[in-house]
């Protein structure tokens, strides 16, 4: 079958290479190459996180989220002028924060990353791309364990779900990180993540494995997509595209077409910074995530990067100073003594649906076209899993997991 691929971040490209492995003619359409610095997979925070099992949103989020927005140490940030636009999504999302909510939501998301490490080494093996992969472990970060101990809730789920933790105290933490500032007491270890050195690098050399094995890709901007007899027609760069089956993965920005469509995306922006420190004087043993600012500390190829946070404004806005600004605090927080050459800053746009889970499968309304987005800040640990479950639908296989709670279609 000819497939066109809308989207060439991290999930359109794995989508794409896993449909060319199952012997269709497939074709990348994206206005940005893969591993261009302006795709969202390009600036994340490299983490293969099969720990991410608890979604934002959890009981007495809503309590605790006006005090979050006006602190400035916090790890959420609003632009005020978005709120009447951003409260109707805002009002469902954090209405997925009841406890049996929280439950149903763990359990797809856990299906979706458990396995995410094994994922990416299936689809990099032999593409040059498997050189990024990490086994590095992934570290929370404590001021100490009552810390620790007070997530009841999160601990819970990822025991339920296999996770397994080891912890350390302040003497084994600074036995592997003697530079490792004094407001860190406590640790949380999870073993069988992993984590990709160079985001961008390593999707493009994905990429570039694809084009050498024969997929085609396409610089236009996609401009609609619509069934047309028992295919589907794609419009991009104003030219008419005809395709057996198209698989919208254009992440934050999939919404308006999906609606097109007659779907309902839920979504919204979650617009994530990062900032990259050049030739710093240190770098952790592995990826760090600051539990008490919510930002993530991963050692790069390029040097070390401070990721996460959260920030609603919508996709038109330009960058905000506050984010940045934490990062920067919460790295003298890591590393009181660290010294760097250089830095750069960076703003990305995560897809991020009222539940919290993807939106996977074929659309009801529009044969042919399959969604394949949504994974919020999940997108780089859910791609390769995401695209081998497009393909599977393609071809007609059955998935291997139930995807009821990701069907499109279940905001309409």
């Amino acid at each position: 079958m000819r497939i066109a691929v809308l989207g060439a971040g991290i999930t359109g490209v794995a989508t794409a290479e896993w449909l060319r492995r199952d012997g269709h003619e497939v074709e990348l359409i994206d206005r940005i190459e893969p591993g261009d610095p302006r795709q969202t997979s390009f600036g994340n925070a490299g983490i293969l996180a099969a720990n991410a099992v608890v979604p934002v949103p959890v009981p007495g989020l809503l309590a605790k989220a006006p005090r979050m927005l006006l602190d400035p140490d916090g790890p959420l940030f609003l632009r005020w002028s978005y709120l009447p636009r951003l409260l109707p999504w805002l009002t469902r999302f954090l209405a997925h924060g009841r406890l049996a909510e929280v439950e149903r939501i763990s359990r797809m998301l856990g299906a979706l990353v458990l396995d995410s490490v094994d994922q990416h080494r299936r689809l990099a093996e032999g593409t040059g791309a498997e050189r990024h992969i990490g086994d590095g472990h992934y570290t929370f970060l404590y001021p100490d364990r009552a810390a620790w101990e007070k997530d009841k809730l999160g601990n819970r789920l990822r025991q339920e779900a296999g996770i397994r933790c080891e912890t350390l105290d302040r003497a084994a933490l600074t036995a592997a990180d003697p530079e490792l500032g004094p407001d860190y007491g406590f640790a949380a270890t999870f073993r069988d993540s992993g984590n990709v050195t160079d985001p961008g690098a390593y999707t493009a050399a994905l990429f570039a494995h694809f084009i050498r094995e024969g997929g085609r890709f396409r610089r236009a901007e996609v401009e609609d997509v619509r069934p047309d007899g028992e295919g589907v027609m794609i419009r991009a760069g104003g030219e008419e595209i005809a395709a057996d089956r198209a698989v919208l993965a254009m992440g934050a920005w999939s919404g308006r077409l999906a609606e097109r469509l007659g779907h309902r995306a839920g979504m919204e922006s979650e617009r994530g910074y990062h900032l990259m420190l050049e030739n710093p004087s240190h770098m952790p043993p592995g990826p760090y995530m600051l539990t008490d600012r919510k930002c993530a500390a991963s050692p790069m190829e390029g040097g070390l990067r401070l990721a996460g946070l959260a920030e609603f404004g919508g996709l038109a806005a330009g960058p905000s100073a506050a984010p940045t600004a934490l990062q920067r605090r919460a790295v003298r927080r890591l590393y009181p003594r660290l010294t760097w050459e250089g830095e750069s800053v960076w703003l990305g746009h995560r897809p991020s649906t009222v539940d919290s889970l993807p939106m996977l499968g074929q659309a009801p309304k529009a044969p042919g076209v399959y969604f394949a987005f949504g994974a919020q800040h999940l997108g780089l640990t859910m791609a390769p899993k995401t695209g081998r479950l497009i393909a599977d639908m393609i071809a007609g296989r059955p998935p291997n997991i139930d995807l009821a709670d990701c069907r499109v279609g279940r905001f309409d």
